[in-house]
């Protein structure tokens, strides 16, 4: 049985400059308007869950079950959230006829389009390389609209440097580890909590850096914890330097001796404690084989 052909990507396959010439406009009264908020695929990155979470005034807690679901950026590997459509539906939970209703905190994959974002590293590479491609979707007339321009003009009307620059150590924390491959081995579920959690769940992160047991294992100075604990964003820089360190050995915050001394004694400890436990239930094993073969 012959199987159906693949869609085709709405993606141009070719890689532009930011100095490359972008013909594009929305604007309100186009016929297409809302067409692209009516079906949405949207990522979102740590950023932008900071600023909806706080535009709509939410715990990140809160946010991630109402308005986003989890994703797999990589199979067995780092998860993602992406904004949850309208119930039932394919919609944007923020369309209203006017427009968005957050615009001026809309997702970075909002602000892009019809631009796609390329970022690479080459394996054994320490930088990143970044790129754009024109997205083409049937249902958007915006191409045909008489307004040029370059793709760095665009993006800087659009207001997205900023989000970029702020979400930069994130991007590069997912490129080097797709580009590690398996150099550094497939992160514990342990790894892959807490990299969800400094990324996305801020609130829950700033509970976590406040904690007395990560204080006593982290030497963090006053000044650089109390900024941290205190804005979202110095939190989400601090969580990247914190999981550079978790999942790739990098070790930008010191620990504390003596935090790192009672840490391995109490792994020593829960070692033992399961190594007796599995004793026992072993010994209870031959005691009941022990009494079936008697009778």
């Amino acid at each position: 049985m012959n199987e159906a052909p693949a869609p085709a990507s709405p993606v141009v396959p070719t890689a532009l400059e930011g100095s490359a010439a972008l013909r594009f406009r929305c604007r309100k009264g186009i016929a297409c308007w809302n067409a692209c908020c009516s079906n949405i695929d949207i990522a979102l990155t740590p950023v932008d869950v900071v600023r909806l979470k706080q535009r709509l005034n939410l715990a990140s807690w809160e946010f991630l079950r109402e308005y986003t679901v989890p994703y797999e950026m990589e199979k067995d590997g780092l998860a993602g959230v992406k904004l949850k459509p309208v119930q039932g539906g394919t919609a944007c939970r923020f369309m209203t006829p006017e427009g968005c209703a957050v615009y001026a905190d809309r997702p970075t994959a909002c602000r892009y389009y019809p631009v796609a974002l390329l970022a690479m590293r080459r394996q054994g590479e320490a930088f990143d390389r970044q790129a754009y491609a024109v997205v083409r979707e049937d249902h958007c007339l915006g191409h045909a609209e008489p307004r040029t321009q370059t793709i760095d003009e665009y993006r800087g009307e659009q207001g997205v440097v900023p989000f970029d620059e702020a979400a930069r150590g994130w991007r590069q924390l997912i490129l080097k580890k797709k580009s590690s491959g398996p150099t550094i081995g497939k992160p514990s579920r342990r790894s892959l909590e807490l990299f969800f959690m400094a990324s996305y769940d801020v609130d829950r992160f700033r509970s976590f850096v406040a904690s007395d047991a990560f204080g006593a294992l982290f030497d963090l100075p006053p000044e650089a914890l109390r900024e941290a604990l205190e804005d979202d964003l110095a939190l989400l820089r601090f969580g990247w330097r914190f999981l550079a360190q978790v999942l790739f050995g990098e070790t930008t915050i010191a620990l504390r001796s003596e935090g790192v001394g009672q840490r391995r004694a109490r792994v020593a400890e829960q070692r033992a404690r399961l190594e007796r436990e599995a004793a026992e239930r072993l010994a209870r094993e031959d005691d009941e084989g022990g009494a079936f073969v008697d009778l």
